[in-house]
């Protein structure tokens, strides 16, 4: 005799580059095994294509994972981490507040503060004055796209210029100016970076400023000790923090 089948809920969030909305189930036992065997591995390209398998998994509607900006990737999967496991996250942090003993020596205070998280109400947000468009001057510009996981994990930790050149080219989605379009799909990523060794400095700034200001998973959190009594305000960004 066959044994039966479980039902499970269905959920659905609305994705924030697109507004269109995504269903989904929650992950299982199975699928909780890959993330255990993933955060065993130094590997973030591994972490990566557990995060893949399992999304893709688990959404039930026909959408490219790979197509998607890595902000759409990490509220998915808050969102599919909530359902599955809990909406509340337990984040821990210690005091830096320093004390000074009655004999004048300092030391930071050290307790360990637990804070209760929401992930549901962790939703993208812009910076102030984001914008895709890179005037280079009045004839010349740049439109960039959104870096997806892949990109933003391979050139992760690596400040070289050869590297951040290769960051910019991979997030151009056209170049533009009094006559013409030209897509980024339609050059080569030598051409692309060629192009951009042609700028100048503050115009590199001014790219710099698309993705410091582009949409990212943050929330501000109330810290207090309730040891030493030091109050302060905690930015917590990017999917990676927001797991104690």
């Amino acid at each position: 005799m066959a044994l039966p089948k479980i039902d499970v809920p269905i959920f659905e969030v609305k994705l924030f580059s697109t507004d269109k909305k995504v269903k989904f189930r929650p992950f299982t036992v199975k699928e909780e095994k890959l993330f255990l065997i993933a955060s065993e591995s130094d590997d973030p390209q591994s972490t990566i294509t557990t995060i893949k398998q399992v999304l893709n998994n688990c959404i039930l509607d026909d959408i490219d994972i790979d197509s998607l900006p890595l902000f759409d990737i990490e509220m998915l999967f808050l969102n599919l981490r909530a359902r599955s496991i809990g909406e509340i996250v337990q984040l821990k942090y210690k005091c830096n507040n320093n004390i000074v003993e009655e004999d004048g020596k300092e030391h930071k205070c050290g307790n360990e503060v637990g804070i209760g998280v929401n992930v549901l109400e962790i939703v993208p947000e812009s910076g102030k004055n984001h914008t895709n468009k890179i005037e280079i001057n009045n004839k010349l510009g740049i439109v960039m796209k959104y870096p997806k996981m892949d990109v933003m994990v391979n050139i992760e930790n690596q400040e070289n210029i050869d590297s951040v050149l290769n960051l910019i080219s991979a997030c151009i989605d056209y170049i533009y100016d009094e006559n013409n379009l030209y897509y980024s799909k339609d050059s080569t990523t030598e051409e692309l970076v060629e192009f951009l060794e042609t700028l100048q400095s503050k115009d590199l700034e001014n790219i710099k400023q698309f993705f410091d200001t582009m949409p990212k998973m943050k929330k501000i959190l109330d810290f207090k000790c309730g040891k030493c009594g030091y109050e302060e305000k905690i930015d917590v960004e990017g999917i990676q923090n927001f797991f104690g």
